[in-house]
């Protein structure tokens, strides 16, 4: 009997399970996480759970029978320290190891850190002593202006928190979304109370507050940084799997050993849309390219060449991002920006890249296939909305 193991017990690993089963899989499929809960959903950590708008139950992949039902071990609390790969083994933080057939490692990111005491947000114990610190009063800190610390300055907002975002970029969200649209989320975020400190960095965190780069200091009863995440790659580094931003893997997600494949934030995927390989850290992500890899090691025809999906809520702003903004030259506006009911499409070469809907709904298909047909557009022909 054929076993197929998981390394990395969140979305991708769980959906990957989920998926070898529900194609037919009837081997040994063993779900290892470094993570004392099993399997859960990140966005609502910066979102709707910390916002307290959500119960725990809700963030899980799964009830806590379903693996029990589905015949899918699952070891939490443990770590894979080694990959042998001539020798198809795992090394585990617990003493043990374990053999297998074949392999998906969705090992994930974690948060980029800086020197001093800091909340960070990554995982459910994160989010909760991120909601318990922000309350009525409270000073709040942000440091970084991208999506986690931007979500997270909003929900600390409607806590009645006073918060300070403090990024060098000149605009919020400048490297995902460039600067005509880092600076709606900027008017956003002010016109809602929030102190931007923009083009500005941190020189210090200390036990008060924040020391910046220009000498300013700004007292705080609570820091998060949120400035990226760097994808988890030592054990596929340690093992010899080609690596550069993440662990490198064709369009069927195998890596440069054919019964190792990867998934989710860890993985850097050759996407035939584009023509070159993307490592993508968002939620959509994760959700389908495990099972896209699932498939794939049961000896499936995959071709992963999805389109980029990201969303996000921050005060009377919701949106849907779709695409990859490298290379753009042009941004299209329809609708009303200042009203925050628009849709703004990034263009190059007169082709759509990308497209954000921001408080306008089902349009997501229509925006991406413009994305993937490649054509030459008008500006005029843009969709404003559903059509």
């Amino acid at each position: 009997m054929a076993t197929y193991v998981i390394v990395g017990a969140g979305l991708a690993g769980a959906k990957a399970a989920q998926t070898l089963r529900d194609e037919g899989f009837d081997g040994e499929i063993i779900l290892i996480g470094a993570e004392s809960e099993r399997p859960y959903e990140r966005p609502p950590l910066s979102k709707s759970y910390l916002q307290g708008k959500s119960e725990r139950e809700k963030i899980f992949v799964h009830p806590p029978e379903w693996y029990a039902d589905n015949g899918v071990t699952l070891r939490l609390g443990v770590r894979v320290t080694g990959l042998d790969r001539a020798g198809r083994t795992l090394t585990l933080s617990d003493g043990g190891s374990q053999t297998y057939d074949k392999l998906l490692i969705a090992t994930g990111a974690n948060p980029r850190r800086l020197p001093g005491t800091a909340h960070y947000l990554r995982t459910v114990q994160d989010s909760e002593a991120l909601r318990a610190g922000f309350r009525e009063g409270a000073r709040v800190v942000v440091v970084g202006a991208g999506w986690i610390g931007l979500e997270s300055a909003a929900a600390a907002v409607k806590a009645g928190c006073a918060v300070t975002v403090v990024e060098p970029e000149p605009v919020p969200l400048h490297k995902a979304l460039g600067r005509e649209l880092g600076d709606v989320f900027a008017s956003l975020h002010r016109r809602n109370g929030v102190d931007l400190r923009l083009g500005t960095g941190v020189e210090e965190i200390a036990e008060d507050g924040v020391r910046l780069t220009t000498g300013e200091h700004l007292p705080a009863d609570l820091v998060l940084v949120g400035i990226g995440a760097a994808p988890d790659l030592a054990l596929a580094a340690d093992a010899g799997l080609e690596v550069r931003e993440g662990i490198v893997t064709d369009a069927s997600l195998r890596t440069s050993d054919p019964d190792v494949y990867a998934a989710g934030d860890v993985a850097e995927i050759y996407n035939p849309l584009y023509g070159r390989h993307l490592r993508v850290e968002h939620w959509a992500n994760a959700l389908n390219s495990g099972p896209a890899a699932a498939r794939a090691m049961l000896g499936q025809d995959v071709v992963y060449d999805r389109v980029p999906y990201f969303y996000t809520d921050q005060f009377e702003l919701g949106m849907e991002f779709s695409g990859d903004v490298a290379g753009y030259d042009e941004v299209v506006y329809k609708g009303d920006v200042e009203g925050l009911e628009f849709v703004a499409y990034w263009l190059k070469d007169g082709r759509v890249v990308a497209g954000m809907n921001v408080n306008v709904w089902d349009v997501v298909g229509e925006i991406q296939e413009l994305i993937r047909s490649r054509v030459t557009v008008e500006s005029k022909e843009l969709p404003s909305g559903p059509r």
